[in-house]
């Protein structure tokens, strides 16, 4: 029950991690009128089976794996691979951001060594800290089995990515709702193939979202860090 409570808070959208503050790429491609509320579950499904999938949610795995281990050197290694993955210099500033506040907070509220040990390296900038490892570390420390810990990460960003299609009036209260529960087969799928990667698959593949976040990283006015 305690891991699963873990999930949950780790999970809510009052747990200051950060990610109240991006849209994950979809306020540029709202700016540039490429997406509209019919088009928007298309394009969280193609984010979840292309972008996060083989990316944050494959990092999060192997990290979770290599955490769970003990073995640092793996857990750095895909640090390290994961920010060298992100292209844009906003996507990689989110990514740290979240990560360094995620472990923060953590190691605070969970008071785990692994957790510590990993906040070190990231405040002596020996990794870069990314979100997704730092919640691979955090689960694992925690006791949350990997599925569990991956397939929760993929629903706080669903929820992070309906939160952001709201402001942005691209949906309602009612259809953000909808919008979660039909990314649920996604997440199981996106899930299952990322618990089954290694290191050297890890990798994005969402060459227009990669686009619209360098035109979002200069567009004059912009309610999101990404």
């Amino acid at each position: 029950m305690d891991r699963l409570l873990v999930s949950l808070q780790l999970t809510d959208s009052a747990f200051p991690s950060g990610f109240y503050t991006l849209s994950h790429g979809l306020e540029g491609f709202a700016q540039a009128g490429a997406v509209d509320a019919g088009s928007l579950p298309a394009l969280l499904h193609d984010l979840l089976r292309h972008g996060v999938g083989p990316a944050d949610a494959t990092a999060l795995a192997l990290a979770h794996r290599a955490a769970t281990a003990e073995d640092w050197e793996t857990v750095a290694a895909v640090d390290r691979r994961l920010y060298a993955t992100k292209l844009n210099r906003e996507m990689r500033q989110a990514a740290t951001r979240t990560g360094r506040q995620l472990l923060d907070l953590a190691a605070e509220v969970f008071g785990a060594d692994g957790i510590a040990r990993h906040l070190r390296a990231v405040t002596d900038r020996r990794v870069p800290g990314t979100q997704a490892v730092a919640a691979g570390v955090v689960y694992a420390a925690s006791g949350v089995p990997a599925r569990q810990a991956v397939a929760s990460d993929l629903f706080a960003f669903c929820a992070s990515f309906a939160g952001a299609a709201l402001r942005l009036r691209l949906t309602d209260h009612r259809r953000a709702q909808s919008l979660l529960r039909e990314a649920a087969p996604v997440i199981v799928e996106t899930t299952h193939a990322a618990l089954t990667r290694e290191l050297a698959d890890l990798g994005a593949t969402t060459f227009a979202a990669d686009v619209m976040s360098a035109r979002h990283e200069r567009a004059e006015a912009r309610l999101f860090a990404t």
